[in-house]
């Protein structure tokens, strides 16, 4: 699995993507909302149900950003007893952590900057782990892949939200015209940042396939894995499991 990284309109380096995010970090929430239609809302809930909770978990959220999944994951009924919110953005999680304290969520929700090919996590210290429209920023994702691997515990569960491409002919019309044309104008307009919303459409088409999403995942070490149309498949739910111990 590789991306292509070095064409200047996907260029992955960590320390561009982080001041790309910064820099479009006190709109990013608003612009989730509209350029998704409150879709976004539904998507991370559906991730969260995938994981199966008990109420008893410690989630591992890469690529958190403002904390939504974070948020979502602690807020579901039932939810996590705590998330660690991983994400190398410092204005994005600093945004984050604004919208945890008025919720009385600062002691649930810790966020940390770092790496997603470098996990700041103990082995094997985690039960589940999620991460939101963001594995495609990453990278290396096969790296990531593998390090949230190592953090999970056996048994624990992955689920990864991220755009796709939809099937049907009329829809991928619509879909890609949207995307290509209206979303980055709407994105420059509110944000002030052209760059970042000429990225996004780049980024989602030069992401692999569900299938090569998948196989990466397994060669990973992961099992049930599972690629899940969302919205006509304009997002795919990805979820993984680490073996059980025997």
């Amino acid at each position: 699995m590789t991306t292509d990284g070095g064409a200047a309109g996907t260029d992955k380096t960590p320390a561009r993507i982080a001041g790309m995010f910064d820099a479009i970090a006190p709109r990013y929430d608003v612009l989730n909302r509209v350029l998704s239609a409150g879709f976004d809302v539904r998507w991370r809930a559906r991730a969260i149900r995938s994981l199966g909770l008990t109420g008893r978990e410690t989630i591992l959220d890469l690529c958190t950003g403002t904390a939504d999944l974070a948020i979502a994951a602690v807020t579901a009924r039932p939810g996590a007893q705590r998330v660690l919110g991983v994400d190398f953005a410092r204005q994005m999680l600093r945004l984050g952590l604004e919208k945890l304290q008025p919720r009385g969520l600062a002691d649930r929700v810790r966020l940390v900057q770092g790496d997603a090919m470098t996990l700041p996590v103990a082995s094997a210290s985690v039960d589940a782990a999620t991460v939101a429209f963001g594995i495609r920023n990453v990278q290396e994702p096969e790296r990531a892949f593998g390090d949230v691997f190592r953090v999970l515990k056996p048994g624990g569960r992955f689920a990864i939200l991220e755009f796709g491409t939809p099937t049907l002919p009329i829809v991928r019309q619509a879909y890609l015209a949207y995307f290509r044309h209206v979303l980055p104008r709407i994105g420059n307009l509110v944000s002030g940042h052209a760059t970042a919303y000429a990225y996004l459409p780049a980024s989602v088409g030069a992401f692999p396939s569900p299938d090569a999403v998948s196989a990466a995942l397994a060669r990973a070490g992961f099992v049930s894995v599972a690629a899940v149309p969302l919205t006509l498949g304009v997002v795919y739910l990805y979820s993984a499991q680490k073996p059980p111990a025997r």
